[in-house]
């Protein structure tokens, strides 16, 4: 054979090698992208409560609706308890789209926007099924639509019962009972209102705290609900529970706007759909739960007290819902919608 014809063989032989390797490669990409298709999506959930809390058994119920709505495209992981940090850094991770789904307490958004005060306006629900018929009032949807202005999608809210008082010694049957009682607090700005109006010195400090402050003589007692006061045991350390039903305590859930307007329209209203399918199922869970929760306390050895007179609480209950009226017409609005449907 000739240099020539030899030369000749050699490249073609590499053009057709070259030519394969490219096919093969093209043919990788393609079967690459078909898989990454064909993944499931994972959101991230953040909150600050036990993983045993209606909330967070509300957000495992958003990931059974979501999955089977989608077909299996989404499902979701939850951090609870504050893995992720506190409801400040979660809030940022937020807005950076870090964290795709926040639970957040409605006391540390109150911090945030007043229009959420409304929530905590003194005795304005004596049950939490009368806090839940207001999840879908104008007010609320307006206070949610605020929070666009926050890099955040407000999408519901749910409930863990209304709060209670529980103390170290004795019972909160009016302010007398309260005056210079260190109470912790979730920070809020109508809470600490309320709690200062009543005489009491509100104290605020992070869940991880109050078992141990309790036990010490740190603080005299704390408002709560009862979710949280059987999830976090703190009747093994505080036995006087009276049922004063001052406030309801919602979590706004909400989701990062940078993720909600990276899909599709079909896949937003998709999460909204499964969302408000959780939500309604969550509401019915924490209704039970006020009956069961009062129950495994009385079982503990709680001495409870029920059915107090609120009016000895009207002075200050008046005064802190003229107060933040003045600062929100969402806030004023909706009072009158809750004392029209009781």
């Amino acid at each position: 054979m000739s240099f020539k014809k030899l030369f000749f063989s050699f490249l073609i032989g590499g053009l057709v090698l070259a030519l394969a390797a490219c096919g093969s490669n093209d043919s990788s990409e393609s079967n690459g992208n078909a898989g990454a298709e064909g993944e499931t999506r994972v959101f991230k959930i953040a909150h600050v409560v036990q993983e045993n809390h209606v909330w967070n058994v509300t957000a495992e119920k958003f990931g059974e609706e979501l999955r089977k709505l989608s077909d299996g495209r989404f499902d979701i992981e939850i951090h609870p308890a504050s893995t992720l940090g506190t409801e400040a850094d979660m809030v940022q991770q937020l807005e950076t789209g870090a964290i795709d789904f926040g639970f957040m307490t409605n006391a540390y958004m109150s911090t945030r926007q007043d229009s959420l005060n409304a929530w905590f306006m003194p005795y304005l629900f004596s049950s939490i099924e009368e806090a839940i018929a207001l999840r879908e009032s104008e007010p609320a949807k307006q206070m949610l639509e605020e929070l666009n202005s926050q890099g955040l999608v407000g999408l519901d809210f749910m409930f863990a019962g209304n709060r209670h008082v529980l103390m170290t010694d004795g019972f909160a049957k009016s302010p007398a009972d309260l005056k210079g009682k260190k109470i912790r607090i979730i920070g809020s700005p109508a809470m600490q209102s309320y709690w200062e109006k009543v005489g009491a010195g509100p104290t605020a400090m992070p869940l991880s705290e109050v078992y141990t402050s309790l036990q010490t003589g740190v603080i005299d007692g704390i408002d709560i609900d009862l979710d949280a006061l059987v999830t976090e045991k703190y009747y093994e350390v505080a036995k006087y529970l009276t049922l004063t039903n001052q406030m309801t305590f919602p979590t706004v859930i909400v989701m990062s706007k940078q993720v909600y307007d990276s899909l599709s329209p079909e896949d937003q209203e998709m999460i909204r759909t499964a969302l408000k399918n959780a939500v309604d199922w969550g509401v019915q869970e924490a209704i039970k739960r006020e009956e069961s929760n009062l129950q495994t306390l009385k079982d503990a050895g709680v001495e409870v007290l029920e059915n107090i007179n609120t009016s000895a609480f009207q002075t200050v209950t008046d005064e802190v819902r003229n107060e933040f009226s003045e600062k929100s017409d969402i806030i004023k609005a909706f009072i009158e919608e809750a004392e029209s449907n009781k």
